[in-house]
């Protein structure tokens, strides 16, 4: 890590530094944005699947598709600018991701901002496993949530409230699934060593289960549990790929000739 001294920067700057992520990050989330508003009825049509099929409904012509329905006259208005500014924060995860990285980043040496490019390398990817994921747990989430309906009763889903319902599981499924790619690049940057990560394995395993139940849009066992169950397994994981990289970077350090008896190494977190 960089000394104390090099690290230090004045409050102003620590300021101007955030504006300039903060601006960077909204910049991209626009032009995400843009996307989604483009390609809004392909996502509200694929969306839209779990509960009726809104592009066969399209080409015939019905006037409704299933229980879903929008009112008022700024209501498709308000459903498309929604779509496209949630389909941009999803879209555009991983760089605004690396952009709340990048603000760490000013304390870091030369060789330790080299490794977090790694980040958004692996931020990608992983965001969009979960991502997935989230999407595939879906028609679960809504079969069972449906289910409470009482018999008799029809249930009508407003539009953009299902698609708000939607893309919160989405995006919340792909944040979730960042936890691995953080663990990971704090221990290659030397913040974390993999005995810190997973000596309090239990406390992490409660975390994750409480980080489930209060942040899912559902409140059925079953959608939380698919998505605690791959964070559980995924930290472990990452507990043991940073044990790996400790394991060989105790094995270099050891072999460097020093020319002393001992040398104090600098101590992570512990």
């Amino acid at each position: 890590m960089a000394s104390t001294s090099d690290a230090r920067m004045p409050l102003l700057e620590h300021l101007r530094e955030l504006r300039k992520r903060a601006f960077r990050a909204a910049i991209v989330i626009l032009i995400a944005s843009g996307v989604g508003w483009y390609f809004y009825n392909e996502i509200i049509t694929q969306l839209a699947l779990p509960v009726c099929d809104l592009k066969a409904a399209q080409e015939q012509e019905a006037a409704t598709c299933g229980a879903l329905y929008i009112s008022g006259v700024l209501g498709p208005l308000n459903l498309q600018i929604k779509v496209a500014l949630l389909s941009g924060v999803i879209l555009s995860a991983p760089l605004w991701l690396y952009q709340l990285w990048a603000f760490i980043a000013p304390a870091l040496h030369r060789k330790e901002k080299r490794n977090s490019i790694l980040f958004l390398l692996s931020a990608t990817p992983f965001f969009a496993l979960g991502a997935t994921l989230g999407y595939l747990v879906l028609p679960i989430a809504l079969k069972v949530l449906f289910g409470f309906t009482p018999t008799s009763l029809s249930n009508l889903v407003k539009f953009d409230d299902y698609l708000d319902f939607v893309m919160r599981i989405i995006l919340i499924f792909g944040l979730a699934f960042e936890l691995p790619i953080f663990l990971v690049t704090f221990n290659l940057i030397g913040f974390l060593r993999g005995e810190t990560i997973l000596r309090p394995w239990r406390i992490w395993v409660f975390s994750i289960v409480l980080f489930t139940a209060a942040f899912t849009p559902t409140a059925d066992p079953i959608t939380m549990m698919l998505l605690a169950i791959p964070l559980c397994l995924l930290y472990f994981m990452a507990g043991l790929i940073a044990t790996l990289v400790d394991k060989g970077r105790d094995k270099r350090l050891a072999q460097i000739p020093t020319g002393v008896s001992t040398i104090e190494a600098a101590t992570p977190i512990q």
